[in-house]
């Protein structure tokens, strides 16, 4: 049955892009857009620098002082907190690489790593303020709002999920009842460093290669999945998921004009969240839905996050459940902080709520994302440069030798 079910859907999709190149090649130019100007460029820095921090043990170090929050609250190692860190600063699936990552040093547990890379996931503040509040719904006043839901929801789901799985009860033993030190830490660091003989140029190249390959699977996916959603919207699918979802949207008072954005956001969150903005709706709803797709992430991203685990024995099951929890989280943070972060801030500000409190915070973030949509390109091309002489002269040396 499984098979079979492969074979049509693949069939279908080959079918369908036949039958309508146009339209695919301009869903497949859209997804190039996205990943060549903004996802590459932003989020390479972070995988570069991360693989050399957990390559030197600079993670194990931070791991031991965070220890006794990551632990007892969400029942993973102090490790977890500098994934979590990447992870929101950096935006999808940073959390899972770098969790996987942890999980291939044998730093983490399976179920610690599967923990873990459940609200370790997550949009970074570029993207919530810069292309959603204000490219998308063009209101910087919706900044804060999307965020702060947003990230109560990874709470919230780090709660939850820390009953996940079996407890290591040894392993809890050894390290929450053994208070941090300075040095300790650094001793943990040092070992670590002395097990990986790799010199510095060598885990450098190693860390650009490996963050590149990642990035072009990424982009795959992007390209790929918004060419589905374009099919799909063709020939008339999510019209007729439109419909169902309509029903359910009436019994809990949702507006039916967003059960078609809400669709999309379910494949893709970029087009989700730009068709939600444009539907003819309350505020309130809106920001419910775009919450959902936030949370969510779409089966875009959770098939890069399934792609990078694939690499682990850390199952992708608990990921899946753990985004449909963070999007009913997120969605309820929204409505219950809907007035207070929202209506009463525009009010005091007379029509203005700052992003993040501080005054020049929204200027910034937009005048950095209007930066990386310039400069994105180039920084793409430089690095895909580079990436293949290393990968060039690697091969180089080993039919050398």
């Amino acid at each position: 049955m499984k098979t079979a079910l492969y074979a049509t859907v693949i069939f279908f999709i080959t079918c369908a892009i036949i039958f309508f190149p146009d339209a695919s090649l301009e869903a497949s130019k859209r997804g190039l857009h996205m990943w060549w100007n903004i996802v590459f460029p932003s989020l390479l820095p972070f995988f570069i620098v991360s693989e050399i921090l957990i390559s030197i043990g600079v993670v194990r170090f931070i791991g031991v002082f965070l220890e006794p929050l990551m632990r007892p609250v969400f029942k993973v190692p102090g490790a977890g907190g500098f994934v979590w860190a990447m992870g929101v600063a950096s935006g999808f699936p940073a959390g899972a690489k770098l969790t996987a990552r942890l999980r291939q040093e044998n730093q983490i547990s399976r179920h610690e790593a599967e923990r873990l890379v459940s609200f370790s996931n997550s949009s970074n503040p570029l993207f919530i303020f810069g292309a959603v509040s204000i490219g998308f719904f063009q209101d910087k006043n919706l900044g804060l709002l999307l965020a702060v839901s947003h990230y109560l929801g990874n709470v919230f789901v780090g709660l939850t999920m820390r009953f996940w799985g079996k407890d290591e009860k040894k392993l809890q033993k050894e390290t929450v009842h053994s208070k941090p030190s300075f040095k300790k830490a650094f001793q943990l660091m040092h070992e670590m460093r002395m097990q990986n003989e790799k010199p510095l140029g060598k885990m450098l190249g190693d860390a650009v290669l490996n963050s590149v390959q990642t990035l072009l699977v990424i982009g795959g996916f992007i390209i790929l999945f918004s060419v589905l959603n374009q099919i799909l919207s063709i020939v008339h699918v999510a019209d007729i998921a439109a419909t169902f979802i309509s029903s359910l949207f009436i019994l809990v008072h949702i507006p039916t004009e967003l059960s078609v954005p809400f669709f999309s956001g379910l494949f893709e969150i970029t087009l989700g969240s730009q068709l939600t903005s444009q539907a003819q709706a309350a505020m309130l709803y809106k920001v419910i839905i775009t919450s959902f797709i936030l949370a969510f992430s779409g089966f875009s991203v959770q098939a890069q996050v399934a792609s990078i685990l694939a690499e682990t024995d850390i199952r992708f099951k608990p990921f899946f459940f753990a985004r449909i929890m963070q999007g009913i989280f997120s969605s309820l943070s929204a409505l219950i902080l809907f007035k207070p972060l929202y209506i009463d801030l525009l009010s005091k500000n007379e029509g203005y709520a700052p992003a993040f409190i501080f005054e020049k915070t929204p200027s910034f973030l937009t005048e950095y994302w209007l930066l990386l949509s310039k400069v994105g390109p180039v920084i793409t091309i430089c690095t895909l440069i580079v990436y293949i002489l290393i990968y060039y002269f690697r091969l180089r040396n080993k039919s050398g030798t």
